[in-house]
């Protein structure tokens, strides 16, 4: 498995356990380790990932919040549990993947939000980018990537160089919380790199994000380039001639 995470920069609400404010974006956990999300401006709120149901439900209620749509990063089971219930209580359509794929920006009240198509972990996942906060679902984790479940690696790749180059201070609200396995992993690559230490002393579970900066500074999969990481592929017999060949090695490694 794999993730990490960043600095908070948003304290709890203590009224409400176990969910925390990032900006206009609620995060919710749920099962082992899920994140999901609630977007809300004003009065409006949609849901991406929803499977926290029952803490969802309540934080709509004591907000006063309408839900205007019910969203996911992609078409995993593990992250469309919560739809049919949140569909039955709050009367809120469920968005088809397919016709979320097709937008390129939809309002939640006040809220743009950007769709990203990042097609590689499923051939469905979407990313949605709400100001500085990116919901990234499997797409990218923090510290880390998912697995490439589409088998289409050059897509992910892809998808992986567009969120790349976001500005380095975009939030990364992922769609689990790995962070310890992927620490670990990462380390195993690059025992010296100092800014591992700095994203594990950061790592809060209850509020679980990093920055497109840190990911940078941190993730394997972000920097296929770094010659320790090139010296560990070649050592391990992996083609290292372009950047496709060293991020597709360490796809194949972990």
């Amino acid at each position: 498995m794999k993730g990490g995470i960043g600095p908070r920069t948003a304290g709890p609400d203590p009224s409400t356990r176990g969910v925390f404010v990032m900006a206009d974006i609620r995060q919710f956990r749920y099962g082992t380790d899920n994140l999901g999300y609630v977007i809300h401006s004003g009065r409006y709120a949609a849901a991406v990932d929803g499977g926290a149901t029952a803490a969802i439900s309540a934080f709509l209620k004591k907000n006063r919040l309408d839900l205007v749509e019910i969203l996911n990063t992609h078409s995993h089971a593990d992250h469309t549990s919560g739809n049919r219930i949140l569909a039955r209580e709050t009367r809120a359509p469920v968005a088809d993947m397919d016709e979320i794929a097709a937008r390129d920006s939809f309002s939640v009240g006040d809220a743009t939000v950007e769709v990203i198509r990042t097609p590689g972990h499923s051939r469905d996942s979407v990313c949605y980018r709400v100001e500085k906060n990116l919901i990234s679902g499997d797409t990218l984790l923090n510290g880390t990537v998912g697995n490439c479940f589409s088998g289409d690696f050059r897509a992910f790749f892809a998808s992986l160089k567009q969120l790349m180059n976001l500005p380095d201070d975009t939030l990364v609200c992922a769609g689990h919380d790995y962070v310890r396995a992927s620490i670990a992993f990462a380390r195993t690559l690059e025992p010296s790199n100092s800014a591992l230490d700095d994203f594990e002393k950061a790592y809060d579970p209850a509020c679980v994000y990093s920055t497109i900066g840190q990911e940078l500074a941190v993730n394997p999969y972000f920097r296929f380039s770094q010659a320790s990481i090139v010296s560990r592929l070649e050592a391990a017999g992996y083609p290292t001639g372009t950047e496709y060949d060293r991020w597709y090695g360490l796809m194949q490694m972990e």
